[in-house]
């Protein structure tokens, strides 16, 4: 199978290293030439634009950091469309709109290419290591042409059925994790205030009913000041805004959620978009004109979730 991929950013680098590590041949392009420079080293072929990756491919995977960037890839001057032949598959791993996603899958439809999506999560490390969770939707005998591809890339592969269901619970996850995160915050800030040495916080919960994957790996960037993960407060607003839309949509009533996004755009407006997403502890921090540190941070994420069973990592992903 020639595969093609757009975006080979922060995790859609270690995609597309994962399936060239498999044997495919694959097709990239980026905006950021050095990005394709660094998977070409590895085997990867170049393309001058999105259309000329549908043109050398039977399958592309794209991932991208937004709903306008997913659109324009697709469906833009050089977009995809415009490549594509009768018979090929588009396969997003990016977080989209559910409705956008719907309307480029109609419109790519009509010119014989079918659309799975498939977004990612786990984070970048997990990206890495080819152990990060794959969440599928759309036509079940399309995604079955693809379980070699998607088992090259991650460790758990769910599929949900149709178009749209993936987006849905990818929304939900990390909905969650940015609840999480907040929780965790005010957490610290209360046994800080307490006298409690944060290092001791952060074990106590890690042994307690309140504990969560987040709070094992994302609230030692919290700790430890540094507050990168990798995924930026302009993606978490992104989110979290598709996450109360579906709470409109659905009739469901989403106070938490809605509150952390207020909180999250609150930290985007005073750090930028590009900051972190734990940033959003830094809220309370200045609230309360104390900063949350524990002696003993950073202890080394990466390190941390290597030592981590690979079963256990596989089963607690995060973003």
């Amino acid at each position: 199978m020639k595969i093609g991929f757009v975006g080979v950013g922060n995790i859609g680098h270690h995609l597309a290293a994962s399936l060239l590590r498999e044997g495919f041949s694959v097709t990239v392009f980026d905006l950021d030439k050095a990005a394709v420079d660094r998977l070409v080293a590895l085997g990867a072929s170049a393309a001058d634009s999105p259309r000329d990756v549908a043109l050398a491919s039977e399958t592309v995977f794209t991932c991208l950091p937004s709903v306008k960037a997913i659109t324009e890839v697709v469906s833009g001057a050089n977009g995809l469309v415009h490549g594509f032949r009768a018979g090929g598959t588009w396969v997003d791993m990016s977080t989209n709109d559910l409705h956008e996603l719907q309307r480029l899958a109609t419109m790519l439809a009509e010119k014989g290419v079918t659309t799975l999506e498939a977004p990612v999560t786990g984070g970048a490390h997990n990206a890495e290591s080819a152990t990060i969770t794959i969440l599928v939707g759309g036509d079940e005998d399309i995604y079955r042409k693809h379980t070699a591809a998607f088992a090259a890339m991650g460790g758990r592969v769910f599929y949900l059925g149709e178009l749209g269901k993936a987006a849905i619970i990818k929304v939900i996850t990390n909905m969650l994790a940015f609840i999480h995160i907040a929780a965790t915050a005010e957490a610290y800030m209360l046994a800080a205030k307490g006298g409690i040495d944060l290092r001791l916080a952060w074990e106590v919960i890690k042994a307690s009913s309140g504990n969560s994957f987040i709070h094992e790996t994302e609230s030692t960037t919290i700790l430890s000041g540094s507050y990168d993960i990798g995924f930026s407060l302009d993606l978490s607003c992104k989110d979290l805004g598709f996450a109360t839309q579906l709470g409109r949509e659905f009739d469901v009533p989403l106070p938490i959620a809605s509150l952390v996004e207020q909180l999250n755009q609150s930290a985007r407006d005073e750090f930028g978009g590009s900051a972190g997403s734990p940033m959003v502890a830094k809220l309370i921090e200045h609230a309360c004109a104390t900063a949350l540190r524990a002696p003993g941070f950073p202890i080394n994420l990466e390190e941390y979730l290597q030592s981590m069973p690979r079963a256990e990592r596989l089963a607690n992903p995060i973003l």
